[in-house]
């Protein structure tokens, strides 16, 4: 009897748990399962939760609609590069604020944290309005400093977490044996970064990839420019939205996040551990 109470008083906490699961996953299947509709069974006033009939027409219609492949690099180019900038900027800073004293350090810190807690809908209008005047409207380099910007706050302070939990004796140590500053940190303390360095990676990709408004308001005239979030609108025309080729160009178009989240979730959630433990 007192193995069983644990077990009864964990049913209500399980079930509460598999009942959020399923909420959370059922706009997924909708949007496959849509997506594998023939367009009949889409728009019906009897819509069917476990269809009995499937199609990839939606699929090639996606595929084969125009700037498909134009639009797929350049979100993959402005992605790609934003979190390298990010990472690049925010190891620096974040070592700075962990490792050495100067004067300013804390006001930097509060200017980090406001800097992350401000909406990134906000700033469109003032980014807008200095594109403009710089001449920066249509390119892609805008974006990708956009979400360079709006990532970097996050990756410096996650990043300052990870280096202030490196023992500092030991970038001494390497000093001792006759490494310089900067080669103690990329020979001892960059390693031991890793779990840091993907997580910041993770946040930064899921940001810029699905980032629609920045992408749809400065990107205006040049169409080639654009990205995967504004292709998906394409598919909405004056006669209607083509809803199988939407879900199916969703699906595709999330993927790529599902499979970065797929690789990076198991190195990220071990790697705390292991920092945990070396720490």
């Amino acid at each position: 009897m007192t193995l069983l109470r644990p077990r009864i008083r964990r049913i209500p906490l399980n079930a509460a748990a598999v009942l959020t699961v399923l909420v959370c996953l059922f706009p997924v299947y909708w949007m496959v399962s849509t997506a594998l509709k023939p367009s009949r069974d889409i728009q019906t006033a009897d819509p069917k939760l476990f269809p009995h009939t499937w199609t990839l027409e939606h699929f090639r219609t996606a595929v084969q609609a125009d700037g498909f492949e134009l639009f797929w690099r350049n979100s993959i180019l402005v992605t790609l590069s934003s979190i390298l900038l990010a990472l690049l900027v925010a190891i620096g800073s974040a070592y700075a604020v962990a490792r050495m004293r100067w004067k300013g350090r804390r006001q930097f810190m509060l200017m980090v944290f406001i800097a992350q807690m401000a909406p990134w809908e906000s700033l469109i209008i003032p980014i807008y309005i200095i594109s403009r005047d710089t001449d920066m409207l249509d390119r892609l380099p805008t974006l990708t400093l956009v979400y360079f910007m709006v990532t970097l706050p996050f990756s410096i302070v996650v990043l300052r977490g990870f280096i202030a939990t490196i023992p500092p004796e030991l970038e001494e140590a390497a000093q001792v044996d006759g490494c310089t500053r900067t080669g103690a940190f990329r020979r001892v303390a960059l390693p031991l970064l890793a779990p840091g360095l993907m997580a910041t990676s993770l946040f930064g990709f899921i940001t810029a990839w699905n980032e629609f408004a920045y992408a749809n308001f400065l990107i205006i005239k040049h169409q080639d420019s654009r990205t995967l979030p504004v292709w998906l609108s394409s598919f909405q025309n004056t006669f209607g939205t083509d809803w199988g080729a939407t879900m199916a160009a969703s699906t595709l178009f999330a993927l790529p996040a599902l499979v970065v989240f797929l690789l990076l979730q198991r190195h990220v959630t071990s790697g705390f551990a292991a920092g945990a433990v070396k720490g």
